[in-house]
């Protein structure tokens, strides 16, 4: 109680236990269906607490730093250090220019395996030049000496979305390193469709770099030429989550056209069909043929219609939240919720969805378990979530 009278300014219902559930309700279950589904329920809902800890202007990502603090994006190309302790939010001097609009600008961020070495930081921005615009990859040092202004050094671009378009939008650029050092850069289509299934374009792609963002060892295309050599997967239209399994195994939640956003197992070499195949249609009204009818396209392993609007993804390890232990989080736009879902079950299936009533742009798990939480466009919340 002495947690909801500190924020009475919230609204009460973020401050509930959030028991929703949902399933991809594209058909409704029979009775006995639905009685099974309450039950299995039961055993995977979480409730929850959210405390509201910053504000922020239209964040996009979040990385934890080993001491705890924060390192939060924002879209106009500011870099935000949050101390949680004392709740100080400084700006990092030093970010690279970044052509905001649409849905471009300042992205994501993610560090270095070894940072607490070498203190490399990665960003991945929008910048404009010939064609019209693409998103980069840029590392630097993280100089965190002086305690009252942060600032990066250093600052190499060593990735670039080939080649730049017009518009705006489906840039993607979400960042992940895996156990063996390997960062890997979610590329959309930008909305021009046919680069997806163009191996001279690393545009609706999956790909798989050295630190130094040169092409990795052992990737599927790399006889096929200096772009297709990047790729581990293709067929891809805005792929805005990426996360690996406990097992290992890497998981990209993407967005669908009109319907059938996508949660997709990556396979070496796969091609994942957009915009040839998808389980949604084109704004436009015009059909897509749904992956049903080209076998030779990998499908996803769920989808949903009505969309979710897919924003991030994560997998939960820690003990906090024993409910979603191992389960895939993602965070939802259009729908205003964050979803929890279980890769494990045959087959893959939602288990709870979480109502924000605001849109969700990224969840992070921290050291000790619980959820960082950040929600979309100007003066969005940075929100603690613990287990209630």
């Amino acid at each position: 109680m002495a947690k909801l009278q500190q924020y009475l300014t919230w609204p009460a219902a973020l401050l509930i236990a959030g028991l929703t559930t949902g399933c991809n309700a594209q058909t409704e279950p029979a009775n006995s269906a639905k009685a099974a589904q309450s039950s299995e329920t039961s055993k995977t809902s979480q409730s929850y607490q959210l405390e509201r800890v910053a504000r922020l202007q239209e964040p996009w990502a979040m990385a934890e730093l080993p001491d705890g603090r924060l390192l939060i994006t924002e879209k106009r190309g500011r870099l935000k250090l949050f101390n949680p302790s004392n709740k100080l939010l400084l700006e990092v001097k030093g970010v690279p220019k970044v052509a905001y609009g649409g849905q471009g600008g300042l992205g994501d961020v993610a560090l270095h395996p070894q940072f607490a070495q070498n203190r490399w930081v990665y960003l991945s921005y929008v910048e404009a030049g010939t064609g019209g615009y693409g998103a980069v990859v840029a590392r630097a040092e993280l100089d965190l000496k002086d305690a009252a202004q942060p600032q990066l050094k250093n600052i190499q671009q060593i990735w670039a979305q080939v080649p730049k378009v017009p518009g705006q939008g489906h840039y993607a650029h979400r960042l992940l390193f895996d156990q063996a050092g390997y960062l890997w850069v979610s590329s959309g289509e930008r909305q021009k469709f046919d680069p997806a299934q163009d191996l001279n374009s690393n545009l609706g792609k999956i790909l798989r770099l050295n630190a130094d963002g040169s092409a990795a060892p052992d990737n599927p295309f790399r006889a096929q030429g200096q772009i297709a050599a990047q790729v581990w997967s293709l067929g891809h239209r805005n792929p805005l989550g990426m996360a690996f399994d406990p097992a290992g195994q890497l998981w990209v939640i993407e967005m669908g056209p009109k319907g059938g956003d996508e949660l997709n197992r990556i396979e070496k070499g796969a091609n994942y069909g957009y915009p040839l195949v998808s389980n949604g249609d084109h704004y436009s009204g015009q059909p897509i043929p749904d992956h049903a009818t080209r076998p030779e396209f990998k499908a996803p392993e769920l989808d949903w219609t009505p969309v979710i609007s897919p924003s991030s993804l994560i997998f939960y390890r820690g003990d906090q939240f024993p409910q979603w232990k191992n389960k895939a989080i993602a965070g939802g736009l259009s729908s205003q919720t964050i979803i929890v879902i279980d890769t494990q079950a045959q087959p893959v299936r939602e288990v709870q969805r979480l109502d924000m009533k605001q849109r969700i742009r990224g969840v992070i798990e921290a050291r000790d378990g619980h959820l960082w939480v950040i929600e979309d466009g100007k003066g969005a919340s940075l929100l603690k979530m613990t287990a209630k």
